[in-house]
């Protein structure tokens, strides 16, 4: 639960501290005194949008700090693994503080547990342990899209919301994440894809079939060579070796003669170098001096290196004259390879890159009878899948309804709608009978023999309608209701959905306007009811409603003007007792007058009642 609140430099607040009550809080002043306020401050510490507007006029800064304390183990276990996720600290008692500074500038900072961290980590949290409701909700529940929503997260298929639990005796099990609704939009997005793909390659027929008939007269031509990585290179060296095939001959041929005497074609009676070595060798050994003899090693491992050398010359010479057609065969294949480079690649690799690449996009390019037949059974196998999935999340919401209507409409008989009765219905988005399916823009999918537009949500229309009395026409509330009986749905809706809701604090902010009377009486009553398992702060103009709560703080515009700034200034304070006896005379008639006493005294008495 909330159980502290400080909000400084926000609109006319200058400094003002709350402690709400853990059950039902409600937050009363006079039009325009800012009790709004607060709403603002609780949609800032939930990582809502930050508004430099609102920073109070002559401030640097507003700042919004909230103790978020833990009222079960499972509010303890979201609380400690969202600060503890960021690297903060949760306090001894287990609470932790989250602040949202927003400067005049309009920079947002956020700190949750003593650190810095993203908004997101804020709304992570506070999605966990708070719902605001507020009046914008109940203009918006005349949206279509927004009726399907509040289905939706009744029947726990709403991923947005933390609303995705069990809903018992209603039979509308949660789904989380993998649920009907994901599902369907999964099988959906699956087979939009596959459509699309089939309508592409159908309309650009012509064109793919030019491309893989290209693609497949480069890979032939490619594959009757079969280049080598990298053989353009070593051909360039080939041919290099090959057209100087004379002058390494000759060179090669006179130094072996020089050498060894081996391969040459001079006088064979001509010295070589290692006929002269072996001599000095003889000569050496034969000297008679101990320090010459000495040498003979080092000059006899020179007549074997230079007979070696002498070899190897030879041997050379044999591979020159083994094969004299070698130099046209590497042209020959140098020419075919630089046509294939001209062509696919800068060098032999960039050509089997190509190669490679071509062989991947042909097999996307089918566009044989076969392939498309493919495609299209995949398409026809994929819609099947989305006509399940359509199916069953039809059905849930249709289980669904029955239950959020029967409930909704025993909580607008505790909102003194007595006679009236709410009903969720779940309808189908059909073709019209006669049409030709063919000729609409959007998907359709075929479900028992009917073709129904399949949108985003499914192919369910869902519609709330309101029969304000027995007798009375069943109208959609866009049509057949009026602003007080607005408000009243909608916060039946919330009671319902409140009591689905795993949050533990539900902010209610004037979602009782355009009512009065009893109406007013019994909204407070229902509220302080829901007080009983839930932290209640609501933010209210009814005496009636103010009276039901366990504490009730004011927003006091006369609370004067700063001194230092000029800039008006609200005050905020709990009242009890008298000062909250006069606090509700005022709300039901403006005056303190002993008649207006005597009722706000009646409101507290029936109230606690």
């Amino acid at each position: 639960m909330l159980s502290e609140l400080r909000i400084s430099g926000l609109g006319v607040i200058a400094d003002a501290g709350l402690n709400p009550h853990p059950g039902f809080t409600v937050v009363t002043g006079e039009t325009g005194a800012g009790k709004t306020m607060v709403v603002t401050a609780l949609g800032l510490v939930a990582g809502g949008r930050a508004d430099a507007a609102r920073v109070r006029v002559g401030a640097d800064r507003a700042v919004v700090e909230a103790r978020w304390e833990a009222t079960s183990p499972a509010a303890e276990r979201a609380i400690t693994e969202a600060v503890e996720s960021v690297g903060g600290d949760v306090d001894d008692d287990g609470s932790a503080i989250c602040v949202r500074t927003v400067s005049a500038e309009g920079r947002s900072r956020a700190h949750l547990g003593g650190r810095s961290v993203p908004l997101g980590a804020l709304a992570s949290i506070s999605q966990q342990l708070l719902a605001i409701h507020g009046q914008q909700e109940a203009i918006s529940l005349l949206s279509p899209s927004v009726q399907r929503r509040v289905l939706d997260r009744y029947a726990g298929l709403d991923t947005s919301t933390a609303a995705e639990t069990s809903r018992g005796a209603t039979g509308s099990a949660g789904s989380g994440r993998g649920g009907p609704l994901a599902g369907y939009r999964t099988a959906r997005a699956g087979w939009l894809a596959a459509r699309a793909e089939l309508a592409d390659r159908v309309g650009r027929a012509r064109e793919l079939a030019q491309r893989e008939q290209l693609l497949r007269m480069g890979l032939t031509e490619i594959d009757a060579l079969a280049p080598q990585p990298g053989e353009d290179a070593e051909l360039i060296a080939t041919v290099k070796r090959l057209e100087n095939v004379d002058g390494m001959r000759t060179a090669a041929a006179g130094a072996a003669a020089a050498l060894s005497g081996v391969g040459g074609s001079g006088d064979p009676d001509a010295p070589t170098a290692a006929g002269l070595a072996d001599t000095a060798a003889r000569q050496l050994a034969g000297s008679g001096d101990d320090e010459l003899a000495g040498m003979v090693p080092a000059v006899q491992q020179a007549v074997s290196v230079l007979t070696e050398v002498g070899a190897d010359l030879a041997g050379y010479l044999d591979t020159l004259d083994a094969d004299p057609a070698a130099l046209d065969r590497a042209l020959t294949r140098q020419a075919e390879l630089r046509a294939l480079t001209r062509k696919y690649g800068a060098d032999v690799d960039e050509v089997l890159a190509w190669a490679e690449a071509a062989r991947t996009e042909l097999a996307s390019l089918d566009t044989s009878d076969a392939a498309l037949g493919e495609l299209r059974q995949r398409v026809d196998t994929l819609a099947a899948e989305v006509a399940a999935a359509a199916a069953k999340l039809t059905a849930r919401r249709r289980k669904a309804a029955a239950a959020l209507s029967k409930q909704a409409t025993t909580e607008l008989k505790k909102l003194a709608m007595s006679r009236s009765a709410l009903r969720v219905a779940v309808t189908g988005r059909a073709v019209e009978p006669g049409a030709d399916p063919a000729a609409t823009d959007t998907p359709l999918v075929q479900i028992d023999g009917q073709w129904w537009h399949a949108g985003q949500d499914g192919v369910d229309h869902v519609e709330i309608l309101l029969t304000p009395h027995p007798g009375s026409p069943e109208l959609p509330i866009t049509k057949g209701a009026s602003g007080g009986e607005l408000s009243r749905v909608m916060l039946a809706l919330e009671v319902v959905l409140a009591g689905a809701d795993t949050v533990g604090t539900l902010v209610f902010d004037e979602v009782d306007a355009g009512v009065g009377g009893r109406a007013a009486t019994e909204i407070g009553s229902r509220l302080a009811a829901l007080a009983k398992s839930h932290q209640v702060i609501v933010v209210t103009h009814l005496a009636q409603v103010a009276a039901y709560a366990d504490r009730q703080y004011v927003v006091d515009g006369a609370a004067g003007t700063r001194k230092n700034t000029g800039v008006h200034a609200a005050g905020v304070r709990v009242v009890e007792g008298a000062d909250r006896e006069l606090e509700l005379a005022r709300m039901l008639g403006g005056t303190d007058t002993d008649a207006a006493l005597a009722h706000a005294r009646d409101l507290l008495t029936a109230a606690r009642g």
